[in-house]
């Protein structure tokens, strides 16, 4: 094995395991697919030998001309997409509120009555923002799921609160199941409390891309206020985002 082809078998050993290991915790598409992709490449660097012999093989005839070109393109547009999302998720996570925006903060899983690890980054950025915009209002999006014992609106009324945020302050909206559902849900309120104006969108850093494209389908002007997502999680939910991302323009 050469040099740079053991240089790639560690990358995909390191990535299989930054994949693998949330999987005790969380597991969803894209912890299957970064553990996937992250095998492929550690076969690539062990059996590249074998692998540039299939492919001359390959190329010799037509047909295996055809399936080696028809492979590189579709790799090649499924890179272009991913590479596309991924700046609309960088640009829209950059993308900060002027002072005072009303904020709306997007729910995450509750475990029983206590914040999911996403859901309690969610909040630290929410209790930062709101120190920080002392006039700003704020809207707490989220419903009851399974295994949750409170609404997530509940759960981010009570972690606020208890850490001295005014409740007059706050508001809860605990009807909605999805992302489009909080910000249409969210909507209603502020527009049932005569509260108009742009919005800043609080959610992990990943969701903010897509939640701002909702907004703005919904006809809402928005920005961003990110949460920052633990590092051995990231991957994961970064590559879920990108299906999330694809599914919705679709």
């Amino acid at each position: 094995m050469s040099r740079l082809h053991m240089i790639i078998t560690a990358i995909g050993a390191v990535f299989f395991l930054w994949f693998a290991l949330p999987s005790f915790a969380i597991f969803n598409i894209g912890s299957l697919t970064g553990m996937v992709l992250s095998a492929l490449t550690i076969l690539y660097g062990i059996f590249y030998q074998k692998i540039y012999s299939f492919m001359n093989f390959l190329w010799q005839n037509i047909a295996g001309k055809a399936i080696l070109i028809c492979l590189s393109c579709f790799l090649l547009g499924l890179a272009l997409v991913a590479l596309w999302e991924t700046v609309g998720i960088l640009r829209a996570a950059m993308h900060h509120p002027p002072e005072n925006t009303t904020a709306v903060v997007l729910g995450c899983s509750v475990k029983g009555e206590r914040p999911s690890r996403v859901l309690n980054e969610r909040l630290t950025a929410a209790y930062e923002y709101l120190i920080e915009n002392e006039k700003a209002l704020c809207v707490l999006s989220g419903g009851q799921g399974p295994g949750e014992d409170i609404s997530e609106a509940e759960c981010m009324y009570r972690y606020l609160t208890e850490r001295g945020i005014a409740p007059e302050r706050l508001f809860k909206e605990d009807r909605s199941s999805n992302t489009n559902e909080n910000l249409k849900f969210s909507l209603e309120i502020l527009n049932s409390q005569g509260i108009d104006g742009p919005i800043t969108i609080i959610t992990s850093e990943f969701h903010e891309y897509r939640a701002n494209a909702v907004a703005q389908k919904l006809g809402i002007e928005s920005y961003s206020t990110p949460s920052h997502t633990f590092f051995l999680y990231l991957p994961t939910f970064y590559v879920r985002e990108l299906y999330g991302i694809l599914y919705y323009m679709i």
